[in-house]
């Protein structure tokens, strides 16, 4: 899902800091939340506007969800933010868009170490821009030590081309004799993966009503609790978050066993 990331030099965490609403139970919060970030293209249409106003809209919307997980004591939030299937579209959106990755990254790197934020680029970087590989580069280094949120960014991601290098990396070590075929369980699988050293999420939610994952996240979301709403996602606010927020703590998870005796 094409989503970028700012539009203006507000840091992505600016604003008073949200109490955690009186609906949610502070020790049952998803550790981890992932989103896939569908209806900007939808919302501008709706309105008469270019795509690229639906983009500007939604990042709004990401900057709202930060703000509020962070506040709301969530350690993790993933965005799903260019997928390897978006080089499919129109070439002068794509570049609108990898324009935009550069310009947040340059406004937003100080707000994000000022309010602790680590953020990682999860997927294939090789193929962006240079000066956007760049700038990833400096923004993953300057904030890895920091203990608030872990913001993941997804971009140029696509789920089964990390499952496949992720076999291929295993399949190379037994090549060369440093692994036995043998000792390859779930965790040296996983950690072959972009989210290497990140819990899988316990979350996600796809706005705009859409009912798949859009190849995101494939291993991860094995075990996540899904939450799809109509909202589009420029409209997602604290009232929506609220809503997946409050469905999941309605979920009982169980993980492949059954209910635990009353």
């Amino acid at each position: 899902m094409s989503r970028a990331l700012a539009t203006n030099s507000h840091s992505l965490l600016r604003g008073a800091r949200q109490p955690l609403p009186a609906a949610l139970d502070q020790a049952r919060l998803p550790a981890h939340v992932a989103v896939i970030m569908d209806g900007n293209g939808r919302w501008a249409r709706r309105r008469g506007l270019p795509r690229v106003m639906g983009h500007r809209a939604g990042v709004e919307a990401l900057k709202r969800t930060l703000r509020l997980c962070s506040d709301w004591g969530i350690g993790a939030l993933t965005a799903y933010a260019f997928s390897t299937e978006n080089w499919n579209r129109p070439g002068e959106e794509v570049s609108f868009l990898m324009a935009l990755f550069e310009r947040v990254l340059q406004r937003e790197l100080e707000g994000l170490e000022r309010e602790r934020v680590r953020i990682r680029f999860l997927g294939d970087l090789a193929p962006l821009p240079g000066g956007l590989q760049q700038l990833i580069a400096e923004a993953t280094a300057r904030t890895q030590a920091n203990d608030g949120i872990r913001f993941n960014v997804c971009t140029n991601y696509g789920g089964r081309a990390e499952l496949v290098a992720a076999a291929r990396r295993l399949a190379e070590r037994v090549a060369r004799g440093e692994l036995d075929p043998a000792s390859i369980d779930e965790a040296a699988f996983a950690e072959g993966l972009h989210t290497a050293g990140e819990r899988d999420p316990d979350l996600l939610i796809r706005t705009s009503g859409e009912q798949r994952l859009s190849n995101f996240l494939l291993w991860q979301l094995a075990y996540a609790e899904l939450h799809i709403t109509e909202v589009l996602w420029p409209d997602f606010d604290e009232a929506a978050l609220l809503a997946a927020l409050v469905d999941y703590q309605s979920r009982q998870r169980r993980f492949g066993g059954v209910d635990p005796a009353p």
